[in-house]
Formats: structure tokens, C-alpha cells, sequence
């Protein structure tokens, strides 16, 4: 009889052995996250939920006004650095007519002096260059143009001295007496348009940073009645029938 028992015992076993291995395995780490997750209590998910949101937010219109703003600022920039190549056309063109080298020279090195200007120089309709302030002037560092080309103001971006250069081109007299040349340093441009963009982007973080707080502190208020309603529930779904839940009579 001990025999058959112990026969029976073993073969009561042996599926629960196989029903154990055909289980799949719970990933440990995914259950604690979901037991840490359901940890956390509604006013604290709600309130990193609308920061997460209000925080991408931010980003998002920090990153779009800094593009937008840069583009305007740089076009603005761009417009002057093309009215003052045009006042350098304008002043030479007599000079040009004239003849007159000395005074396209001491013309071309007062605008080489003016802040943030790379170089200068005038050529004649025919590209030969007449006076500059490039010391010496750097073989092929002119563009050939066409005809119609010389007729109109253009940009370009080159090099002088190992650093970018924004140049602007400008017709004298409709480019019957040639074109002037003005250089704009890169870096130059740069720190005005970052001079002008700091003071914006930083008061958008903190009027963001400022919003980010007090929409933190709404949230408490108005999840904190919601959390004290809903906790005892979860902890009773849970399976915690000990906790207590108060009883309140309406009427």
C-alpha cells in the first residue's frame, strides 16, 4: 500500500512541475516599475504629468523663437551691411569718374575702420581693382561676373584671414564705373544677433519658469481632495480590506 502512495504522490506532482515551467517568467524589473507606478499617488501624477507637457512646451517655443528671431535679426543685418556697401558706392562713383586714387583710398580705409567691417575695396567695369584696404590684396579673391551681373547688388560669403566673411557688392553707377566691395566680419554678426536674442530667450524662461510654478501649485490644490478620494479605493481593489474608509452620510 506504501508503494501505490507514494506512486500517486509522485504523479500529483509531475503536472504542476510542467504547468510551473509552461508559465512565462514575469519580468522583474517591469513589475517593479508598474508596483513603483501605481506607488505614486494621483496629485503626484498629475502634476508631473502637466510639467513634463508645460516643459516640452517651453523647449519647443524657446527653440522657434530663437530661429525665427535669428533669421530677422540676421536679415536686418544683412539690409544695413547692403546700405552701407551702397554709401561706399555712392561716395566713390565721382572719385571713380575722376580718377582720383588718393581719394578712393582714403575713402575705402574710412569704411575699412567702421565697427564690425572686414575690408573694402572698389573695382573698375572691367574688374581691375583701383583702391583697397586689404594689405596686400589676396590673388583671385574676386568673383568674375557678367555683365548684367555688375549691373546689380549681390552677397556672398568668402574667406579673409582664416575667418567667414559676409561681403556685399554694389554697382557704381548702374556698373558703368564698376563696383564696391564691403566685408562684414562673421563673428561680428553673430554676437549682435546673439546680443539681441539673449535678453528675449531669457525672459521667456523665466516668465515659462514662473508659469511652470504656479501651474505646479494649482495642480496640488486641486488634485490633493481627488488623491484622498481615490487612494482608499485603490488600496480596497488592491486587495487591502483593512483600510478604512470613512463613511460620510449626504442628507
Amino acid at each position: 500500500m506504501s508503494r501505490i502512495y507514494d506512486a500517486l504522490i509522485k504523479a500529483g506532482k509531475k503536472p504542476d512541475s510542467k504547468l510551473r515551467l509552461s508559465q512565462p517568467q514575469k519580468d522583474d524589473k517591469a513589475g517593479s516599475l508598474g508596483f513603483w507606478w501605481q506607488g505614486v499617488s494621483l496629485d503626484r501624477k498629475m502634476i508631473g504629468a502637466v510639467a513634463t507637457v508645460m516643459l516640452i512646451s517651453g523647449l519647443l517655443l524657446v527653440a522657434i523663437v530663437h530661429q525665427l528671431m535669428g533669421r530677422a535679426l540676421r536679415a536686418q543685418l544683412d539690409q544695413r551691411g547692403l546700405i552701407v556697401a551702397t554709401n561706399l558706392s555712392d561716395s566713390a562713383a565721382g572719385y571713380v569718374a575722376g580718377n582720383n586714387v588718393l581719394e578712393l583710398h582714403a575713402l575705402v580705409t574710412k569704411f575699412a575702420r567702421l565697427d564690425g567691417v572686414a575690408y573694402a575695396f572698389i573695382e573698375d567695369h572691367n574688374g581691375q581693382v583701383l583702391a583697397h584696404s586689404l594689405r596686400p590684396f589676396p590673388a583671385g579673391f574676386q568673383k568674375t561676373l557678367t555683365t548684367d551681373e555688375r549691373k546689380q547688388a549681390s552677397r556672398r560669403v568668402t574667406n579673409s584671414e582664416g575667418r567667414t566673411v559676409y561681403e556685399f557688392r554694389t554697382p557704381i553707377l548702374e556698373g558703368q564705373r564698376g563696383s564696391a566691395h564691403l566685408g562684414l566680419w562673421e563673428e561680428g554678426v553673430e554676437t549682435q544677433v546673439n546680443g539681441a536674442l539673449l535678453p528675449v530667450i531669457g525672459a521667456i524662461t523665466l516668465l515659462f519658469l514662473v508659469s511652470l510654478i504656479l501651474a505646479v501649485l494649482l495642480m496640488r490644490i486641486i488634485a490633493r481632495p481627488i488623491s484622498g478620494l481615490t487612494d482608499p479605493a485603490n488600496e480596497a481593489g488592491a486587495g487591502n480590506l483593512a483600510s478604512p474608509v470613512e463613511n460620510r452620510v449626504v442628507g
